[in-house]
């Protein structure tokens, strides 16, 4: 996923970076740049929103239980995968 343009963070290390991001867990730095990108790139603020959206719906309805580390783990290879697969479609398509 990209615009096309080029960015100091690249579009695949945003989206890397997304949950961790929206978890406030970076530091003051690659919190700008990160928000820089997404500022700059469409596609790349439009998969960030779509990630806002699931974390605040899974946070509503299971906020209340612990999520195990192998379960969390288990999510984001298959988020990774599939954001791998839409890529690999992208590209095709293009």
């Amino acid at each position: 996923m990209s615009c096309g343009n080029p960015h100091e963070v690249p579009c695949t290390e945003v989206l890397e970076r997304v949950y961790s991001y929206l978890d406030g867990e970076l530091e003051g730095p690659d919190c700008a740049k990160i928000r820089q990108h997404l500022d700059e790139c469409g596609p790349c603020l439009r998969e960030y929103g779509l990630e806002e959206v699931v974390k605040h719906l899974v946070h509503k309805y299971c906020g209340i239980d612990a999520v195990p580390g192998e379960l969390r783990a288990k999510v984001m290879a298959r988020i990774q995968q599939v954001q791998a697969e839409l890529e690999v479609s992208e590209v095709r398509a293009e």
